[in-house]
């Protein structure tokens, strides 16, 4: 299995690949520039190099970049999306030096001009940007439907992706805290959410996985994360996705509120229930 946490890209990729292997984990998840914008750290090609070499020795599996929160493709002022659009084209060029990976990011809001308006901002700003050339698989993650979220249901990232021209660059990220926020009972229908996941979109679209508890009730629409086995969603439950042969081969990235030990912890944890 993959499994990896959050680390902080501002010390080069090597050292995010070492750290990850420090806990034990065999993939990672970073945010291509500070989490609240701004501009991205120059890339070290020698750096990339040494990532490269130690992923292929280690056996990594697929990165899982995550783009800024203050991106956002289907903002109602254009200056926002034209900032949104600069940002997720630069990490598209960036994610080529370390090629086949994969993009995560925010669908956005769409603030008040309605889910289809916000829908087709989305779609075509990826028109736009997305190359036949990249080997960036980018991907729209399940999002919880706090306010006015694009993404809060299957059927909204299905319209995204319909939309989209290059089909073959684009995916989905399944966020277990947000799909529960967001009223899917993966608690108690798990097998019935995943049906209902691939008749929507397909699985053959979920390319990755954020494990994180939730610290809400289902259908909460707050995205709060919590430890695992410490919310809502509860141990057994993410036991259960964790080990479910539909998503089995994609990398598992924990998004909960942990230092090193705590993570080193659920990854142990994780590697138990599926090794």
């Amino acid at each position: 299995m993959f499994i990896g946490n959050h680390l902080s890209a501002s010390k080069g990729y090597a050292a995010m690949g070492k750290a990850a292997a420090a806990l034990d984990a065999n993939t990672f998840a970073f945010f291509t520039r500070n989490p609240r914008g701004g501009r991205a750290k120059e890339i070290d090609e020698k750096d990339v190099e040494a990532y490269l070499a130690f992923a292929k020795e280690r056996q990594f599996g697929k990165l899982v970049a995550h783009a800024p929160y203050t991106m956002n493709l289907c903002a109602a002022k254009e200056d926002i999306r034209a900032f949104s659009r600069e940002m997720i084209a630069d990490d598209l060029r960036r994610m080529e030096y370390t090629p086949g990976n994969y993009y995560n990011f925010h669908p956005g809001s769409h603030v008040g001009q309605g889910a289809e308006a916000g829908i087709d901002l989305v779609a075509g700003t990826l028109n736009d940007i997305l190359r036949p050339e990249q080997t960036t698989t980018v991907l729209l993650e399940t999002m919880a439907g706090k306010g006015s979220e694009v993404g809060r249901n299957f059927e909204e990232l299905r319209a995204i992706l319909d939309k989209v021209e290059q089909k073959d660059k684009v995916g989905v990220c399944f966020d277990t805290c947000h799909v529960w926020d967001g009223g899917y009972d993966i608690v108690g229908h798990l097998d019935e959410v995943l049906e209902e996941f691939d008749r929507v979109i397909g699985l053959d679209l979920l390319y990755a996985v954020h494990f994180n508890d939730s610290m809400n009730e289902r259908g909460s629409h707050k995205d709060r994360h919590a430890k695992i086995g410490e919310g809502c969603i509860g141990l057994e439950a993410m036991r259960r996705v964790a080990t479910h042969p539909l998503l089995s081969g994609r990398p598992f990235i924990l998004e909960t509120p942990n230092d090193d030990a705590g993570y080193q912890r659920e990854i142990a944890l994780v590697r138990e229930w599926t090794e």
